[in-house]
């Protein structure tokens, strides 16, 4: 049964909804609409011109109506007059077939066909920052290895205890923050939930986090390598697949290397058959690529992947198997959309079941010091065109994300990719003034 908005909002003293959604550059679009017209919003959506968004429409176009999913409604803990809830786009009565939030319910739905129930954890890397973002908000944060800095944690105590008591009032569960491994850098677990719910709650968590983060006069940034020489946002992501009704996981076979079932090897091979076209849609902008190609950071490492590579439990490759029935992608970043995020692993993974695909050898060394032995695995882009062709070139991927989200996809982060070419850098000046 679904739920009604309007009483909602009575029972909970809501006054203004937020109807959000995500366009293709995983910007975050909403309306504030008054609780007394929230039924007409609810049966017919509340209308945006799409041409004003990261949508690949004209001003020609008809209105875009965002309808709200009332499943995904959640009132603002810090702001409890207000509540905010997830849409999906729907034009001329049909849904927005390049709308991130449609692309990944359509795969769902493929899953569910096939009996399959995805399930996903994400790990999404944030820094604190001055609010002109030139520097790390705490100016005693200056370890050379940072990483669960007690000191420094207990420094940002009221903006990380104040976002993880939200979760739990939500019913997150949420589980541990800690200080990662840049200065400055913060991450957040809550526990892993069906693909959309996460998808919908890592939305809602970065909106959040960087909420709460102006409330005390700072800045939150996922964007994925905000400072040379320090570690960069990741935002990793959990994967296991069960049976419909949640309850057998189908990844998971104790007899089986590193509890790795059968069929999750081959949803791994999918992800490993496609990872260099994933690249397009895991780390999606030019600042990217200065992440997964970095050279050693301040703390020794960068966490990042470069390599197509999997492994046990060893975080120096771009997949590892920490523990039985379940693997980890390093891949994605934290700019990267929360949507699209879950759709391409679950295109990626559907596919390699269906072609029952072989994830190959993994790889037990350390990739940071001994990477350059393996001869045998490509390297993932260099940087976002690369990517992009090898997202052009992948018609299986295009196929399964849908031709329409994959063309408006494309053309959009190529006009972002000659925008980027067209500016002249600092390094150009510094290095080429006097040639």
């Amino acid at each position: 049964m679904t739920l009604d908005l309007s009483s909602y909002a009575e029972e909970h003293g809501v006054k203004y909804f937020m109807i959000s959604y995500t366009d293709l550059f995983g910007g975050q679009r909403a309306k504030l609409v008054p609780a007394e017209a929230i039924a007409d919003m609810q049966r017919d959506g509340a209308g945006f011109a799409g041409f004003a968004t990261w949508l690949d429409l004209t001003p020609a176009h008809p209105d875009l109506f965002a309808v709200p999913d009332a499943s995904s409604v959640i009132q603002l803990p810090w702001k409890k007059e207000v509540a905010w809830v997830a849409a999906d786009c729907v034009m001329d009565g049909a849904p927005v077939e390049q709308a991130p939030r449609v692309v990944l319910k359509r795969l769902l739905a493929e899953a569910t066909r096939e009996g399959l129930r995805v399930k996903t954890g994400v790990e999404a890397e944030f820094f604190l920052i001055s609010p002109d973002g030139s520097k790390i908000s705490d100016e005693y944060d200056t370890a050379e290895k940072p990483c669960y800095d007690q000191q420094a944690v207990m420094r940002r105590y009221d903006v990380i205890a104040e976002i993880c008591d939200y979760m739990l009032e939500l019913g997150w569960k949420p589980y541990q923050n800690d200080h990662e491994d840049a200065n400055g850098q913060f991450e957040m677990n809550w526990e892993y939930d069906d693909a959309l719910k996460t998808a919908d709650k890592h939305s809602f968590f970065k909106f959040m986090v960087k909420s709460v983060a102006e409330k005390h006069g700072l800045r939150a940034t996922f964007m994925p390598k905000p400072f040379k020489g320090l570690t960069g946002n990741g935002c990793h992501c959990h994967i296991s697949v069960w049976d419909t009704e949640g309850e057998v996981n189908a990844f998971a076979d104790k007899a089986a290397e590193f509890g790795l079932s059968a069929q999750g090897r081959t949803f791994l091979g999918g992800i490993m058959n496609h990872a260099s076209a994933l690249a397009a849609v895991t780390n999606p902008t030019v600042n990217s690529y200065k992440r997964i190609n970095a050279p050693r950071t301040i703390s020794g490492a960068t966490w990042a992947p470069n390599t197509v590579t999997w492994t046990g439990n060893n975080r120096t490759h771009m997949v590892r198997v920490p523990g039985p029935g379940r693997f980890e992608l390093r891949l994605p970043d934290g700019a990267v959309n929360p949507y699209l995020l879950q759709a391409i692993i679950v295109a990626a993974g559907l596919s390699g079941i269906r072609s029952k695909a072989d994830p190959g050898p993994h790889h037990d060394i350390d990739m940071y010091k001994d990477g350059h032995t393996v001869t045998d695995a490509p390297r993932l882009p260099l940087n976002l065109l690369d990517a992009l062709r090898e997202y052009q070139k992948d018609e299986v991927l295009q196929e399964a994300l849908g031709r329409e989200f994959s063309a408006a996809y494309l053309k959009l982060k190529y006009s972002e990719w000659n925008s980027y070419c067209s500016q002249f850098s600092r390094w150009e000046h510094e290095t080429t003034l006097d040639i």
